[in-house]
């Protein structure tokens, strides 16, 4: 269940704050970040109601706003999640969900005056749903899995790193890439199926060695790089002019042996299934 902040009233806002917060200095600025406005086509609007998407109080507003929310649902002892406007309430079938997802819709707009945004929302099994970019499994007892839009996000961030019209060396391209990579694993890496992790490790190394066969642009540069990473001279020729496309060649025997994983260890690409 999503819960939509764009119609919160500020007057019930900023009164909720003041039942925690007495300083009127930091009150006044909060009002203040409230009604700033938004831009839109080079022009700040003015507004009466919700919250800035993404603002850096966003957040911390809904916990307060929301807070009602968590001391009703535990009132009524529901097992429940929840991070900011996105939370997840578990019970035993799916009629029961239906049902308690009408009365928690009754709550939220009758008693916090806030609005339930129905597309993100819905009653379904856990494995169906997605939870801070995670999901979980539908056999047996159910374990962590990253979601599909965000494994789509993942491989979208690195083609973008990883692409050939950037004009950028290979050891470049491996630092902004691991940067990328152990921000991703601090918390992605809680996955409990490491196969996901592990399929991932080889898109990754074999989207990294498509990249570098791009860069050796020319055949007489590719035979030429694989017969210095050790490759015979048959198979060197025969990869250099083949008419393959590079994704194909990328997980030719060739391409492997010339750039095996610990090729991109050296260059400090962290692999995502270590200790798998």
């Amino acid at each position: 269940m999503v819960v939509s902040f764009d119609r919160v009233n500020h007057d019930r806002l900023m009164a909720k704050i003041a039942e925690r917060v007495s300083d009127k200095r930091l009150l006044k600025l909060v009002r203040g970040f409230l009604r700033a406005g938004v831009m839109e086509g080079g022009l700040v609007n003015p507004v009466d109601e919700g919250t800035p998407q993404g603002g850096p109080l966003s957040p911390l507003l809904s916990n307060i706003v929301l807070d009602e929310f968590d001391r009703e649902l535990e009132r009524r002892q529901l097992r429940f999640v929840r991070y900011a406007d996105d939370s997840n309430i578990y019970v035993r079938s799916q009629r029961s969900g239906e049902r308690v997802m009408k009365s928690v819709t009754r709550f939220i707009t009758a008693k916090l005056k806030l609005q339930v945004n129905q597309q993100k929302s819905a009653a379904a099994r856990p494995s169906e749903r997605k939870f801070l970019g995670f999901t979980f499994t539908n056999a047996g007892i159910p374990k962590r899995l990253i979601a599909p839009k965000a494994v789509d996000r993942f491989k979208e961030r690195v083609r973008e790193l990883t692409n050939r019209n950037r004009g950028v060396s290979i050891e470049q391209m491996a630092e902004e890439l691991s940067r990328y990579l152990r921000g991703w694993i601090g918390y992605f890496g809680k996955c409990e199926i490491p196969s996901v992790l592990v399929r991932l490790d080889h898109w990754l190394r074999r989207r990294l060695r498509c990249a570098i066969w791009k860069q050796w642009t020319r055949g007489s540069a590719r035979f030429a790089e694989l017969r210095k990473r050790g490759v015979n001279v048959q198979l060197a020729a025969k990869t250099a002019g083949s008419a393959l496309g590079p994704w194909r060649l990328a997980y030719s025997p060739a391409l492997s042996f010339a750039l095996p994983n610990a090729y991109f260890d050296s260059l400090g690409i962290p692999r995502l299934a270590v200790n798998r």
